[in-house]
């Protein structure tokens, strides 16, 4: 049937009938429809993370072009997407249901044109001042905020027995688009890309030519293209639709708040240890070349959280997740242990300090796929409780509305991470002279994060097991 087409079960892009849990429904249609709605908002997705993280690596070069802004103000760039985009995040929260999935979108696709081209033009005048940088770092946030949006869609769209594993492929996929921006940037702001429309390059100390340039041009083609495969492409869901005051129920519900803080661990320090890892490695090792290697911890993560999330649907999302804290303490103990007590110093060793980080990325990639699939679990348990006594099909509609506005929400609280990390990295360099400080605290976090899986969803007899 065309998108287009005018039907008792679709009107235009609106779908009127959906009914994903119903086994006839979701192998005759159903399926179809929302696969062809998950493989467009994917490439949507990576580019949000594409333009929400390219300051990780545009702060790292704006030195040996003439930029001469401190550590702490490279730092402090690095972190102002993440405080932007998580921020915006709680508003993007809610959209879906008042705006449509297809047409929210394709508009804010849209808007990551503006960042996009900004930072292509900044960079190229050597007398940007330093709140022109801020400003456009800010406006990187709106990539970041997509995220909320786009996972609350695709959980419209999936049964509860395949949602787990959609929601891993978007995000994980999604999340891949910051290992894309890694590998991609550095090889296309050493050539013309665009010829004469790309601007003149940027001459360094040693002769070379950079076009840092192309670090926010090269997104703009592949927005436009995706922007416009989401609004002839995608659907709207009748159903879906919900009032922000609806939706804030949620904020009544105990568990959203337990998983906020979860999903800071496995989210947040995924997004957070990505925008600061390409400026730790060059305060840290600075004989090293840290474009050479950034990209492969946001890789590692998005395919951990892509492959994985079968693994929660089958064991329980509790039970992995309760592993994966222990595993990340672990971790980041050993990343303490191989950094140099100073930069420079001959006690550090760089290819320890590299295969912890590679474990940390593995395992908040692993989390991000088991927190999202606790969700589900838990808001069916908690408003068949709550709703005891109600049409089955009322509760069904409660639990996906709830389940997509927690699992937009948490997104929201946990993106926070992408500031806080390298943040706390510049704050703890500026008061130590080393960024031990600021891992003690992620370490202790987890700690925290272990307890609270274990009490409320692993431990035998839980509140509510998953």
């Amino acid at each position: 049937m065309a998108t287009n087409a005018s039907t008792a079960s679709q009107q235009g892009h609106t779908l009127i009938d959906w009914r994903p849990e119903d086994a006839d429904f979701w192998a005759k249609r159903g399926r179809s429809v929302a696969t062809r709605n998950l493989w467009i908002s994917i490439p949507n997705l990576l580019l949000a993370f594409s333009v929400w993280m390219v300051w990780s690596v545009v702060v790292a070069k704006l030195p040996s072009i003439g930029f001469d802004f401190t550590t702490n103000q490279l730092f402090w760039l690095a972190s102002m997407p993440g405080l932007s985009g998580a921020t915006l995040r709680i508003f993007y929260s809610f959209v879906i249901p008042i705006f449509g999935g297809r047409r929210w979108t394709a508009i804010s696709s849209a808007s990551l044109l503006l960042p996009a081209l900004g930072a292509g033009f900044a960079v190229q005048n050597p007398e940007t001042p330093y709140s022109i940088f801020l400003l456009l770092a800010l406006l990187c946030g709106f990539g970041g905020g997509n995220f909320a949006s786009s996972m609350a869609n695709i959980a419209y769209f999936y049964p509860k027995a395949t949602k787990g594993n959609a929601l891993a492929l978007n995000a994980g996929l999604g999340n891949l688009g910051v290992s894309v921006m890694q590998f991609v940037v550095p090889m296309v702001i050493t050539a013309s890309v665009f010829g004469a429309l790309g601007g003149e390059p940027q001459t360094l100390s040693d002769g070379s030519q950079l076009w840092l340039q192309n670090a926010g041009f090269i997104w703009v083609p592949f927005i436009a293209v995706s922007a416009i495969a989401a609004w002839f492409g995608m659907n709207d869901i009748a159903d879906a639709k919900a009032s922000v005051s609806e939706q804030m129920s949620i904020l009544k519900r105990r568990h959203n708040w337990i998983m906020c803080i979860l999903y800071v661990g496995t989210f947040g320090s995924f997004i957070g240890y990505a925008a600061g890892f390409p400026l730790l490695i060059k305060t840290q090792f600075p004989e090293v070349s840290a474009l050479s290697y950034a990209f492969l911890g946001p890789l590692v993560g998005a395919l951990s959280r892509a492959a994985t999330g079968w693994v929660s649907d089958r064991f329980g999302g509790g039970r992995v997740t309760f592993w994966v804290f222990l595993g990340m303490i672990v971790s980041v103990y050993g990343v303490i242990a191989f950094l140099p007590s100073v930069p420079e110093a001959a006690d550090g060793n760089f290819w320890g300090f590299f295969a912890c980080f590679m474990a940390l990325f593995f395992l908040t990639g692993v989390g991000n796929a088991s927190t999202f699939q606790m969700i589900p679990s838990i808001m069916k348990q908690e408003l068949n409780r709550i709703l005891k006594g109600k049409d089955n099909a009322v509760i069904q509609r409660s639990v996906e509305r709830e389940s997509a506005a927690i699992i937009a929400f948490t997104s929201a609280i946990a993106a926070y991470g992408a500031f806080f990390i390298p943040k706390a990295y510049g704050t703890s360099i500026q008061m130590t002279g080393a960024p031990h400080g600021a891992l003690w605290s992620f370490l202790g976090f987890y700690v925290l994060c272990l307890v609270i899986t274990w009490v409320f969803y692993s431990r035998k007899g839980a509140p509510v097991p998953c």
